[in-house]
């Protein structure tokens, strides 16, 4: 297994490194080899190469089987050009990969359902999955920028454009994926769009339903964004695979991570259609919790458990690492993120030596 290593900025530098702590523990316990290595991506990259994804780390990617990656960004960066900000180094990772499929799950852990802002009665037992659309929609669609209004009541004013856009492809793919991934779970699917308004969430609409009726065993529904959104704090148990666009995705697989009480237990993973795969923590770089041993590495160290379970189909690799975090939590180890009275605080490097005594 050839294991491309991205750290990036801020926090993804101490989080990655826990990560391949636990990945190299898991793979020797179960016979498994593979080759790591590693390249700067995002700011770092930008400071030493001078660009975010200089091409030396695009091969590697290429190359690689699969990404563990860190997190990008940094305030220092907030006034470089577009083109040579952190974040487009995952924007670029995606669309040079072709990684269109992005599973976000959201798991409530028993320990940590007093660390939701939600009653316990709403967020206990949940488990769900958002499927997001990675590769179209309004964040790379055609025509965009900045102009001078040519007509209207703000004429001769800039403003700026965007061009929201899928084909019946695109929605076809990403939808096959969200079933075949309800088959695996509790057999439940609702599509979440905005037909009443958008012209490309209509075509997503009936593009999704018509999917549906090549898997009867499913329960397909569809709703609206807004009422998605707000059934999420609702009621989000009744849910169980969510598909949506990329905008939306973005949106409400973040309002979801906080039902389980930090963004930092949340891993990701995006998929290609040969299972290749890129895998992040959902939140950011920190900037401002950078090199002080706080932040919580369980997001990486379970993106790592996604690596294994869908880039090499190695399960009982990784159940061993979502064991060992189950574990950990029911010890009472906490990082800040998830700290509550009665627990025990730990840093990040403590954390990451917890996990591999669990293993």
């Amino acid at each position: 297994m050839k294991i491309a290593i991205l750290p990036g900025d801020g926090i993804g530098k101490e989080i990655t490194v826990e990560a391949v702590r636990v990945l190299k523990a898991v793979c020797s316990m179960a016979g498994l080899s593979m080759e790591l290595e590693e390249a700067p991506v995002g700011g770092t990259a930008y400071d030493a190469l001078g660009d975010p994804l200089p091409e030396s780390t695009l091969k590697l990617a290429k190359e690689a089987d699969a990404i563990l990656f860190g997190a990008v960004g940094g305030w220092q960066y907030d006034t470089l050009p577009r083109a040579k900000r952190p974040e487009q180094a995952v924007l670029g990772l995606r669309k040079h990969l072709n990684l269109f499929a992005n599973l976000r799950p959201s798991i409530v852990y028993p320990e940590l359902v007093n660390a939701s802002t939600l009653k316990p009665e709403v967020v206990s037992g949940l488990d769900i999955l958002i499927l997001r659309e990675l590769t179209g929609d309004i964040y790379f669609g055609q025509p965009r920028g900045i102009r001078i209004a040519e007509e209207g009541p703000f004429k001769g004013q800039r403003e700026g454009f965007d061009t929201m856009r899928y084909s019946e492809g695109e929605i076809r793919r990403i939808m096959h994926v969200g079933f075949a991934a309800a088959r695996k779970r509790g057999k439940k699917l609702c599509s979440v769009d905005k037909a009443n308004v958008l012209e490309t969430m209509q075509l997503w609409k009936e593009v999704a339903a018509d999917v549906a009726t090549e898997y009867p065993d499913i329960a397909f529904s569809s709703m609206y964004v807004d009422n998605a959104a707000m059934q999420l704090v609702r009621n989000p148990k009744q849910f169980d695979v969510i598909v949506t666009g990329n905008m939306f995705g973005d949106i409400l697989s973040d309002e979801a991570s906080m039902l389980t009480g930090s963004i930092g237990m949340q891993p990701s993973a995006s998929l290609n259609e040969s299972k290749k795969g890129l895998y992040e923590p959902i939140h950011g770089s920190a900037p401002d919790i950078a090199g002080k041993d706080v932040a919580n590495p369980l997001a990486t160290i379970l993106s790592a458990a996604m690596m294994l379970r869908y880039s090499f189909d190695q399960e009982a690799a990784a159940d061993k690492i979502e064991s060992a975090v189950r574990k950990v939590l029911a010890l009472g180890l906490r990082t800040a993120d998830i700290f509550e009275t009665g627990t025990t605080k730990v840093g990040t490097r403590e954390m990451g030596d917890a996990v591999l005594k669990a293993l």
